[in-house]
């Protein structure tokens, strides 16, 4: 089993909000709390050290007293980028990313995912559909942080999807039964179903 020590956690809160009519996502409020703020304190017990990646509002994501990452790359390509800066700052073994606008993501992400990265190094959380096959969730997901160069190389290449650099990479899936704790708020609708 990884140590939690040895994992990084990293919120993604570095998108556009195009769905969100361009609000800054990790920054809306649920229950009086910045959704980024919210997912910073449900990875603390689960992880060592803990990072932000966004790319708006810096000063404000400072505020939460972790490190703040902005893309490294222009033209905010997408979660990848953030996934990207998270590795090249990451000092630990191993890095889990979970994005901002899924509060509710279980308790137990990082134990469950460490217990399958090995020897694979990548283990990404899924969801199971009505029918029983698996539904990835790709940004959910925990990796080596010596996978930074092969990350590199793909969205060098013009790759976005994570989950097709995943399967490039042998990821494992592991599947959760609460397909609600995956639940996001890409939408303000979104946002107040989840309140």
């Amino acid at each position: 089993m990884i140590p939690r020590e040895q994992i990084t956690g990293l919120v993604l809160a570095g998108g556009m909000g195009r769905r969100m009519g361009g609000a800054d996502k990790g920054l809306q409020l649920l229950h009086g709390q910045p959704l980024a703020r919210i997912a910073l304190d449900r990875l603390a017990p689960q992880v060592g050290p803990r990072l932000v990646s966004a790319n708006r509002h810096l000063a404000t994501y400072e505020t939460f007293g972790v490190p703040v990452l902005a893309d490294s790359l222009p033209g905010h390509p997408g979660p990848l980028a953030g996934l990207l800066a998270g590795l090249q700052r990451c000092t630990t073994g191993w890095l889990l990313s979970v994005p901002c606008d899924s509060p509710r993501f279980p308790a137990d992400l990082a134990e469950r995912l460490a217990a399958a990265a090995e020897p694979a190094g990548l283990a990404m959380a899924a969801t199971r559909n009505e029918d029983g096959t698996l539904q990835h969730q790709p940004v959910f997901c925990l990796l080596r942080r010596s996978l930074a160069p092969s990350l590199a190389a793909f969205v060098a290449g013009g790759g976005a999807s994570p989950w097709a650099w995943a399967s490039h990479e042998g990821v494992v899936l592991v599947p959760f039964d609460d397909t609600t704790a995956f639940a996001n708020a890409n939408t303000l609708d979104d946002l107040q179903r989840l309140r």
